[in-house]
């Protein structure tokens, strides 16, 4: 059973994992049933215009963001995160009885208050909700993990906006009254089993005023570059996300000529192609965390993006609206496929995300970096809105608009792949080792998650350093022949991956003293460095003697040496039997399987050219 699955199980998650999707579906079937109320029903509540309150009443939810969410991240920061997930669930009691009054006495003051309160509610739930993860799962849990929590959400919110619609049409508002009140208490006893969650940091004094505490919280995620970047990528997606679910409705009456039961239906589709991608993470991945899926997210959100507007109808098809009717129509399954694969785009896109940053982030500051993205999240969701209504009223139509977004998202994904070249060397990896091989790891477990390390290696093949990027979890610096790193077409990867060339003392001492220099500088600084200590790619499939330079690094820079051996990549495309690499296409075919094997990690002084040699001719054994 795949591993995020069995996450449900067990109590560290299951208690969590159901407290999140109750207060999501809460959310949503007290908002839906407060704006369907409005909509359909405002006269007998107040004369201000439904198309007005339909417009503001998003925005009192969104609001929150702005103003506490900041202020939340450095609360859960500061105190046990089971204990306020607790108190959350107790304060949305408190803000649905309110709700409650409100739909009872028709009082849109109340009902007002209780969606800007519920909306506080949330705000103070969510960097609990992501900084909880990491503290509770391992990083080969995070993705499954994340998976599940993103794929209940868009699901929640789907069965949250059909059960709160569905419930004005049925009942009165006692009925509506208890159903949130009860979702509230459902939250409440679920969030009972959530395990006890230390704060990373308690002696924290927390800044109240909701500007300067926004201010200085977006000041130190832009600290982390990558972190950062990540966070905008994640912002991205919203701001995507929401051009296409707000127009949906439009789209469906005016555009496809379709009821509501169309729109519930491109909601649900959309909805579950975001749960599907969100869960195919985990099984794609490995149960590692492979931002190498992020470009795959974006080239779909473009692809799919274009392809909708290609498959929408310049008029609306016969019909009476009926969803039966709409399915009659053979484009109108293409129009559901490509919001399927939006949306199952989106879920590749935005879990790895959410998985790299919270392992590169500062544990300490967790909470507080998801409420920086909560902060953005709120800022990209008001522009699309702001934007969308300016392309519109420009003359632009409906399909129009969705081919406008997918094509800016190229660029935006152009512009942070350029930005941050560990995106698209991960894609690139992950494209190696899924079609021309089939990669196996074996005991790599000694290279550390932190601190700096030197990883040693046979070198078969152009793309070694590649494929030894695929199996490990943490960036490599490596260092290679300076003919290798100019090499066409993988040269700009491995300039990308900051790579250091080097050169033997006859060909270029400046150059050697200088990679020295570097390779020195990436330890001093935690990192890991990879060497082929053979100096060369192998012209006969095999190991060479290991030259001196490793004993030069770590008596410079005394760090642990942890041997690898590749298998099966001799006699692939990329090696050197029968003469020159990448002559030959195909050799092997696709697929063909390699291994890495680790071994023990020694220490530096032991670290000699001879017994790494040796380590590593048993790790290979006779497989070449």
């Amino acid at each position: 059973m795949s591993s995020q699955f069995h996450l449900l199980k067990e109590g560290r998650f299951r208690p969590f994992f159901l407290t999140q999707l109750l207060g999501a579906l809460n959310d949503n079937v007290f908002k839906t049933a407060l704006i369907t109320l409005l909509t359909f029903r405002a006269g007998s509540i107040t004369d201000v215009s439904p198309a007005l309150l339909a417009t503001v009443l998003p925005g009192v939810f969104i609001l929150p963001f702005f103003l506490f969410s900041a202020t939340s991240g450095q609360i859960a920061d500061k105190y046990d995160r089971a204990l306020l997930a607790r108190l959350s669930k107790v304060i949305e009691i408190a803000v649905m009885a309110l709700g409650a009054i409100g739909f009872v006495a028709a009082s849109l003051p109340a009902l007002v208050l209780a969606l800007f309160l519920m909306g506080s509610q949330s705000t103070l739930f969510g960097p609990v909700k992501y900084a909880y993860l990491p503290q509770h799962l391992d990083d080969r849990e995070l993705v499954g993990g994340n998976g599940l929590v993103e794929s209940a959400t868009f699901v929640a919110i789907l069965l949250g906006q059909i059960v709160g619609a569905w419930l004005v049409g049925v009942t009165d508002a006692w009925g509506l009254s208890a159903a949130v009140l009860l979702l509230a208490v459902a939250g409440w006893w679920t969030s009972r089993g959530i395990p006890r969650s230390p704060a990373p940091e308690p002696g924290m004094r927390i800044d109240w005023n909701p500007l300067s505490s926004t201010r200085d919280t977006i000041r130190f995620a832009t600290g982390n570059r990558t972190v950062w970047l990540s966070l905008l990528g994640i912002s991205w997606f919203w701001f995507y996300g929401a051009t296409l679910l707000a127009q949906f409705p439009v789209y469906a009456s005016d555009v496809l000529g379709g009821g509501e039961g169309v729109f519930i239906l491109l909601l649900a589709v959309f909805s579950v192609g975001v749960g599907a991608g969100s869960l195919m993470c985990e099984k794609l991945s490995g149960g590692r965390i492979e931002i190498g899926l992020v470009p795959f997210g974006a080239i779909g959100l473009t692809l799919f993006g274009i392809d909708l507007f290609l498959a929408t109808p310049a008029a609306a098809l016969p019909g009476d609206g009926s969803v039966s009717t709409f399915l009659q129509h053979a484009s109108h399954w293409r129009m559901l496929t490509d919001i399927a694969l939006l949306g199952a785009a989106g879920g590749l896109y935005i879990v790895p995300l959410y998985a790299l940053i919270q392992t590169r982030c500062e544990r300490s500051h967790a909470a507080r970096i998801i409420a920086a993205n909560n902060i953005l999240n709120a800022g990209f969701m008001v522009a699309s809105a702001g934007i969308s209504l300016l392309l519109l009223h420009a003359g632009l139509d409906i399909p129009q608009l969705f081919l406008v977004a997918a094509l800016f998202n190229a660029a935006v994904a152009a512009f942070i792949y350029m930005l941050v070249p560990e995106f698209l060397l991960r894609f690139v990896v992950w494209l190696l080792i899924h079609t021309v091989y089939r990669l196996q790891v074996r005991h790599i477990d000694a290279i550390p998650e932190q601190g700096p390390a030197v990883i040693v290696c046979n070198h078969v093949s152009f793309v070694d350093a590649l494929v030894i990027s695929a199996a490990c979890r943490r960036p490599i610096r490596f260092v290679m022949d300076h003919r290798i790193f100019h090499t066409p077409l993988l040269g700009w990867l491995f300039r990308s991956n900051r790579c250091i060339p080097i050169a033997s003392a006859k060909e270029d001492p400046a150059l050697l003293a200088r990679a020295y220099d570097d390779i020195a500088a990436a330890l001093e600084a935690g990192e890991l460095v990879g060497l082929f200590p053979e100096g060369r790619i192998t012209g006969d499939g095999e190991l060479q003697p290991f030259r001196n330079g490793i004993l030069r690094i770590v008596e410079r820079t005394p760090v642990p040496v942890i041997p690898l051996a590749l298998r099966g990549l001799w006699g692939s495309f990329f090696s050197r039997k029968d003469g020159r690499a990448m002559s030959k296409p195909l050799r092997r075919g696709l697929f063909s399987r390699i291994e890495l094997v680790g071994g023990e990690r020694l220490d530096p002084q032991n670290a000699t050219p001879e017994a790494l040699h040796a380590r590593v001719a048993a790790l290979r054994g006779d497989r070449r």
